[in-house]
């Protein structure tokens, strides 16, 4: 009957022990975690008494933490584009709004020719124009960068859609006097996409290939095992200094294309189609011609 109960009382011992220094690590675990959400440390918790379910919950609070802090970078990144955004749109809108308002105050003018008239009647007819197109742009972009935003993914002859998107540009071609390689396999190569925004992507950068090429463009269609590519290239001014890393992102190319034609938001919005449609798009320039590939995996 001694023997059970000694038996019983270090029993008793080891559980009041183990509870003890339980509870006092818990304590030290608040304790960090409060100096944590005051700001005073960026340390996460540590265990220095073994507990294997204590462990696990430890464990658990630290990767809570390591996404907390992933969400504030997060936030704080989204916030920094959202003020550079408005910087952006507010001096792109400023630059034809000025023009416009400009050329207005001058029509207003008592002695004016009509042949002058004419000229500025243009000028703000191009100006609106430019307006117009930057504001559907952004707001094409700002739709398509919605989670939610709807794809109708279909099984289409890819070689026949990108076909149909280069006949449109035929008239094109002829204005700015490139004629273009095009090698297009007649086979019908069957893809699931959406055919808008597949058409859409292939529109802006064949675009962007006209805009900016100095004597050729060329479309090459190919099929590997696990992917259809598409590949546009246009020859470049080997002065000119493109930054591949960062010719996707809207307001670099923004700030590149402001004082041109187009609005900078081409590549952008063909690059968010591509990742809706769960492909890939890049770019690459050697030996004077920029190469842009787009990627769709069966």
């Amino acid at each position: 009957m001694l023997y059970f109960t000694i038996i019983i009382l270090i029993a008793f011992i080891v559980v009041l022990t183990r509870f003890f220094l339980l509870k006092r690590e818990i304590k030290r675990a608040a304790r960090e975690l409060q100096r944590l959400n005051g700001q005073e440390t960026a340390k996460k918790i540590d265990v220095s008494y073994y507990d294997r379910d204590f462990e696990k919950l430890a464990k658990e609070i630290n990767d809570q933490i390591d996404k907390t802090k992933q969400a504030k970078a997060e936030k704080q990144s989204t916030e920094n584009e959202l003020k550079q955004a408005i910087s952006h749109i507010s001096h792109d809108i400023r630059t034809p709004m000025t023009s416009i308002l400009g050329y207005i105050q001058f029509l207003e003018a008592d002695e004016i020719s009509d042949e002058r008239k004419k000229e500025y009647i243009g000028t703000i007819k191009n100006s609106a124009e430019r307006l117009k197109v930057l504001l559907e742009d952004f707001f094409e972009l700002s739709i398509i960068d919605q989670v939610d935003y709807p794809l109708k993914m279909e099984q289409v002859a890819f070689n026949e859609l990108v076909l149909e998107v280069l006949f449109g540009f035929y008239e094109a071609f002829n204005e700015r006097d490139i004629e273009p390689v095009i090698d297009i396999p007649e086979n019908d190569w069957d893809l699931m996409v959406d055919p808008s925004a597949a058409k859409r992507v292939i529109e802006n950068l064949v675009v962007n290939a006209m805009r900016y090429s100095t004597g050729d463009v060329a479309v090459r269609l190919k099929k590997t095992e696990a992917s259809i590519q598409l590949t546009i290239s246009n020859s470049v001014d080997p002065s000119s200094e493109i930054d591949v890393t960062h010719m996707f992102d809207r307001f670099y190319k923004a700030d590149q294309t402001r004082t041109g034609k187009g609005t900078g938001l081409g590549l952008p919005i063909a690059k968010s189609l591509m990742e809706k449609m769960n492909g890939n798009i890049d770019a690459e320039v050697q030996d004077g011609q920029l190469t842009v590939v787009c990627v769709w995996w069966y």
